[in-house]
């Protein structure tokens, strides 16, 4: 009887029963496309992040910052030889460790032992300043400096390039400076780190075994400039390195050059024993604040930065909508969807009011009130699901739409010289002068199972909050109420 009646009761109402259902669909359409574009927010801004992080890196320490001392100079300085005869080339490289600054790699081990952290690894950020000058005439000796300008963070640095101010004594010189960026890496474990984050799409990686192997993993957009291929040989300050791989970054853009063993790069960057960045995952993730403040206390003279650290760095449209989408969004959301309740209610107990005859009438014929409430609670749950059904499908449409057209977000990772910036790859580091590095993202409208879910819920929820108070309406009314409007 309840089936019965409920159908033909949907069918003799389908205007109402469609507004009803078209009001609730609306609201949860909203809700799942701020859900959708915010989890499509978060998954930008982790790939901001795993651009500055290695892959499963929950903190990076590095050296504190110092004050610089008085009159030392920021730029490299390069000599070269100016020979009287014929035209003369020749060639130099500056290699400099980020910021100028860096830990000693015991302190790798010491942070591994603290309490909460898993694993901890180390790595060397580099940068390498190439001079390439040639001579016409003259026999004096001549040198040139570069202003450092064209230093552009640690591996964070990107592919330099760009001239300095040559100063010549003696004869016509051409120069051509520059700069970019290398990345010591353990070879033994290569799960945290600068290569963490990195794909290898032609050729291989290091193996444990090539721990002061003068083999390099090169990054795709420098291989592709420097026309790179496994099995090229290039040299940094005389040392020749060949390339086994070349690596492409699983999300954004790769903010390194050059990848070398650990050992290698020490070497390189007279920097025996040392290390720029710890990279550090935690035991459990919900626990990172306080492993931070454990090295930070335990460890003197230590940066330690976290990806919400890092996070607080991000500007951009990226950054803009994201705070939209969190705040304006989740409020508009919950008020849109408020207000499609309360009409839900609302044209179900007018739509009750109309209907004084009808529910009067099975009241006379011995209807108790918990039937009639049934009746119309059961009326709603059904309108309330079809709007539920409506608004998913609109709620998928537009999330579609969004992914479709994919509209570009702009990310600005800036550092500041004051070391916020915890020294990962691209993230800067302690000493540094101030960066900005922009990174371009696709925004996309992921609609997970849960979404789905909690659409179902609104919509059993909007069916609920509609019949009680249609059901609350119709158990009010008395047999006398249907005589009263026959007449």
């Amino acid at each position: 009887m309840f089936g019965i009646y409920l159908k033909r009761e949907l069918s003799r109402r389908k205007k109402a029963a469609l507004v009803i259902a078209m009001g609730l669909a609306l609201g949860i359409a909203l809700v799942i496309t701020v859900n959708s574009v915010s989890a499509g927010m978060t998954q930008a801004q982790d790939k901001v992040l795993k651009s500055l992080y290695g892959l499963g890196t929950d903190m990076t320490v590095t050296k504190a910052q110092s004050a610089p001392k008085a009159g030392s100079s920021q730029g490299p300085n390069f000599k070269f030889d100016a020979r009287s005869s014929s035209k003369s080339s020749q060639s130099s490289d500056r290699v400099m460790t980020q910021g100028g600054q860096a830990l000693k790699s015991s302190l790798v081990e010491k942070v591994a032992a603290q309490k909460g952290v898993a694993s901890a690894v180390g790595a060397l950020s580099l940068n390498v300043t190439k001079v390439d000058g040639s001579f016409t005439q003259g026999k004096a000796k001549s040198s040139t400096s570069s202003s450092g300008s064209q230093q552009q963070g640690g591996p964070g640095g990107g592919t330099g390039g760009g001239s300095g101010q040559p100063q010549v004594q003696g004869g016509g010189a051409n120069f051509n400076v520059n700069s970019y960026s290398v990345a010591g890496v353990d070879v033994t474990d290569q799960a945290l780190g600068p290569l963490a984050t990195m794909k290898i799409t032609s050729g291989k990686t290091f193996t444990s075994a090539q721990t002061d192997a003068k083999v390099a993993v090169v990054g795709k957009s420098y291989a592709k400039e420097k026309k790179y291929k496994v099995g090229s040989t290039f040299k940094i300050s005389g040392t020749r390195f060949t390339v086994i791989g070349i690596a492409t970054p699983d999300s954004s853009e790769s903010t390194t050059d050059v990848y070398l063993p650990l050992k290698q790069a020490q070497s390189l960057g007279d920097a025996k024993n040392k290390v720029t960045t710890i990279y550090v995952k935690a035991t459990d993730s919900k626990q990172i604040s306080t492993v931070k403040k454990t090295i930070q206390s335990n460890i003197s003279g230590t940066t330690v930065t976290t990806s919400s650290d890092l996070a607080s760095t991000v500007s951009g449209s990226l950054s803009t909508a994201s705070n939209l989408a969190g705040s304006v969004g989740k409020w508009l959301s919950i008020t849109v969807l408020v207000a499609a309740f309360l009409v839900a209610a609302l044209l179900t107990s007018s739509a009750v009011s109309r209907r004084v005859r009808e529910f009067g009438t099975l009241k006379a014929l011995g209807w108790p009130s918990r039937k009639v409430t049934r009746q119309v609670v059961g009326e709603s749950m059904v309108n309330g699901l079809i709007g539920g059904g409506l608004g998913i499908a609109l709620g998928l449409a537009a999330a579609y739409t969004v992914t479709a057209i994919s509209p570009k977000l702009q990310a600005e990772l800036g550092s500041s010289g004051g070391g916020g910036m915890g020294g990962g790859p691209g993230g800067g580091g302690p000493g540094q002068q101030a960066t900005k590095n922009t990174l371009e993202i696709a925004l996309t409208a992921p609609v997970s199972l849960t979404t789905i879910a909690l659409a179902v819920g609104l919509a059993v929820a909007g069916g609920l909050i509609a019949g009680a108070m249609g059901g609350w309406r119709a158990s009010r009314m008395r047999p006398a109420d249907a005589l009263r409007s026959v007449s």
